[in-house]
């Protein structure tokens, strides 16, 4: 499990943009990646559009925003496209990122388990160390706390 001091994971993953969005790339400037289930759904898209509301403070303190997601490329430029999102998304479809990060974890529904995203965001300093982590995110109001985080650094 990924905590506060640790170095943060690395990752290559596909863009929306079709760029490969790599964390090392990012160094030198504080990172937010935050996981999520899946693109178009209520929590997602509420969380997505406050993070893109804020996504010029962000640049303000110098931190880039990335959130990451399973799924396909396609799904997330349709979901950026139809929600006209700000902010970087990346598709993690083997989700070895997000076990990386342990956000991949064993969930359950109506007595079902099956695997799925549990709702996290990481703060990544500028040494590619985790700063902050806020996991099993309740939406309304995240994106304001995180970003308070991010201009504390």
């Amino acid at each position: 499990m990924v905590g506060v001091g640790d170095k943060a994971p690395g990752f290559a993953l596909p863009g929306a943009d079709g760029t490969t969005v790599t964390l090392s790339t990012l160094k030198g400037k504080p990172v937010v990646v935050f996981f999520y289930p899946k693109d178009d759904t209520s929590g997602c898209t509420a969380e997505a559009k406050d993070f893109s509301a804020l996504k010029e403070a962000f640049s303000a303190a110098g931190a880039v925003v990335l959130g990451v997601a399973p799924g396909t490329v396609a799904s997330k430029a349709k979901f950026i496209k139809k929600h006209d999102l700000s902010i970087s998304l990346a598709a993690d479809e083997e989700t070895a990122v997000l076990a990386a990060y342990g956000v991949w974890v064993e969930k359950s529904m109506y007595g079902k388990k099956y695997m799925g995203v549990e709702r996290s965001t990481f703060l990544i300093d500028k040494a590619g160390r985790v700063a902050q982590v806020w996991r099993k995110v309740k939406v309304p109001g995240h994106a304001h706390e995180v970003l308070k985080a991010v201009e504390a650094l």
